[in-house]
């Protein structure tokens, strides 16, 4: 067995040639700290997935996804999580006599069988997976057992804190349990791409729940009297008074876990039972679709960058709380920060810092309002500013203001649909007049659930759903749940558009004030103009999501 060599199966299958071989085993004397198959790979010779398989049929071991796997995750912890990484490999089965599946990428690195057969006192039975796919495997099942770890290791000596002492669990202590523990729900979290962690305290228990791609599930229970040290040590990662309980706290956290940097937003807030801790993910590792697109398909992107072009005016980001508004507008500055321009923006809270853009963090209490910052901006000679949310008359007045005089100005608003902005601003005060002059373009946006893959099934719809389309779709997707969505159904989350383009014909519609009704048929006729509700259509056409999603969109349309 250990006769064997990679690139001699690879010359003998067909898949590299001698003189290939000869050239990567060149490259590996040059740089020892790679190993063949990767020179090869870095080489362009051939691909992983063609290694596998030759491995696969010369040494009769079977290739896997582990991304449809189920993987046993007391399995998983035979191996301590060290010896994992190091040799990248993760045991997925534990076998009746004496076995053990481990996962590798690299079946010839036999001193790593080798250390991690003697670790675990096992036979190994070795399957064959991507590198990738090993690497997340073990970054998504080590955090979920040292999450699981940590919580009932300190629920065990939940005693220990029952008493307001703060000596008894030293909170500044690395080693621990409070400590060990908040550091693995915040791994957890990051690995699991959560937008928000909930530390939620009731009369007999401690909650801890995550939101995942909108929806908001239970990831823990702690005893009661470990929920004070808890707070406590978020509070000192955040910067925020430990011994102020009565009144709600807003504070920050950076920190390094493990390699890995976080960046979170704190919120506390005091309830019958103790202090409520919500910590949101200003940095994720999620990806976004359609990323170089500012999450936009091309025709939307398209019109995206049209209005970008505009040397003065307004650009509105709308939607409710949680519909990715910010991350479209951070995308959008990125971009336009590429131009030689001056930038400044007026956030609250700021939450990703921006290459060549001036950022401004706002500060009621020191009397830095996002009208007052707004007023001091623009005597820094702006080109383009960012108003993080327009919120009241004066900002909106201001921001109006400003685009007439010369400033390209990028903005979100809380409004159901695009039309609706113009409604909105009037409610705030400002003038029709006005809104035609300095407003560009507005973009709705919606964040959509998108079907888990590995449990959806395909079903005709039934006669209720037919009502709902506005067009003949034979099959419609149905999420059901199983391990690789947590249950839910769901699996990542899209986003969707409708985009509005004030040219000079809707500008006078508004001057003239129109109805929303017949700024609607101009646009829908001139600019093929799709609605939040068609968008999510065409995705449920595409078996992207589910009818549920569309319905959930079709309130807002409705």
């Amino acid at each position: 067995m250990k006769n064997l060599r990679l690139g001699d199966m690879l010359v003998e299958a067909g898949y590299i040639t001698e003189e290939q071989l000869q050239e990567a085993l060149q490259a590996q004397r040059a740089d020892r700290s790679k190993k063949i198959g990767e020179h090869l790979i870095d080489l362009g010779f051939i691909k992983e997935e063609e290694m596998l398989v030759v491995l696969s049929k010369k040494m009769d071991l079977p290739l896997i996804s582990l991304e449809t796997y189920e993987i046993d995750k007391e399995a998983v912890g035979l191996i301590p999580e060290e010896l994992s990484r190091k040799y990248n490999m993760i045991a997925i089965q534990s076998k009746e006599e004496n076995g053990l599946i481990v996962v590798t990428n690299d079946p010839l690195n036999y001193y790593g069988i080798e250390d991690i057969r003697l670790v675990t006192g096992k036979h190994i039975k070795l399957f064959l997976a991507m590198e990738k796919d090993i690497s997340n495997a073990i970054d998504y099942y080590y955090s979920e057992l040292n999450s699981s770890t940590a919580s009932e290791d300190i629920n065990k000596n939940a005693d220990l804190y029952a008493f307001e002492d703060e000596e008894l669990f030293n909170v500044d202590d690395d080693d621990s349990p409070v400590v060990k523990l908040l550091n693995s729900i915040l791994i957890k979290g990051y690995r699991d791409n959560v937008s928000d962690i909930h530390i939620e305290p009731f009369e007999d228990e401690t909650l801890v729940r995550t939101r995942i791609d909108g929806m908001l599930l239970d990831s823990m229970k702690l005893q009661s009297t470990i929920h004070s040290p808890l707070v406590v040590r978020t509070k000192i990662l955040s910067n925020l008074d430990i011994s102020e309980r009565r009144i709600p706290q807003d504070g920050h956290i950076i920190t390094t876990i493990n390699g890995i940097t976080m960046n979170l937003r704190v919120s506390t807030i005091p309830t019958v039972h103790g202090e409520k801790i919500v910590m949101r993910y200003l940095n994720s590792n999620a990806e976004i679709d359609f990323e170089n697109n500012y999450g936009m398909h091309d025709e939307d992107a398209a019109k995206m960058n049209k209005m970008m072009e505009m040397p003065n005016g307004i650009i509105y980001v709308t939607g409710p709380t949680g519909s990715g508004k910010t991350t479209t507008l951070y995308m959008v500055m990125k971009a336009l920060a590429k131009r030689q321009v001056n930038i400044t923006t007026i956030e609250d809270p700021v939450e990703e810092q921006l290459e060549r853009i001036n950022q401004v963090q706002v500060n009621n209490q020191a009397g830095m309002s996002f009208e007052a910052g707004l007023r001091a901006i623009l005597r820094q000679d702006p080109d383009i500013i960012m108003v993080g949310e327009t919120r009241d008359n004066e900002t909106a007045d201001i921001s109006v203001r400003a685009a007439i005089t010369g400033h390209l100005v990028v903005s979100t608003l809380h409004t159901n649909d695009a039309l609706s902005t113009i409604v909105r601003l009037e409610d705030m005060g400002v003038e029709p007049y006005m809104i035609a002059s300095s407003l560009v373009g507005v973009v709705a946006q919606r964040l959509i659930k998108k079907v888990c893959p590995y449990c959806a099934t395909q079903e005709p719809p039934t006669p209720e759903e037919e009502k709902i389309l506005t067009k003949k779709i034979p099959y419609v997707s149905h999420a059901h749940g199983c391990n690789l969505c947590n249950h839910t159904g769901y699996s990542g989350r899209t986003a969707i558009h409708e985009i509005v383009l004030i040219d000079r014909h809707v500008k006078r519609m508004i001057s003239e004030e129109k109805s929303l009704d017949d700024i609607k048929a101009y646009v829908k006729k001139t600019q093929n103009y799709k609605s939040l509700f068609e968008a999510a259509q065409d995705l449920v056409e595409e078996g992207v999501t589910t009818m549920a999603e569309l319905k959930r969109i079709s309130y807002y349309e409705e």
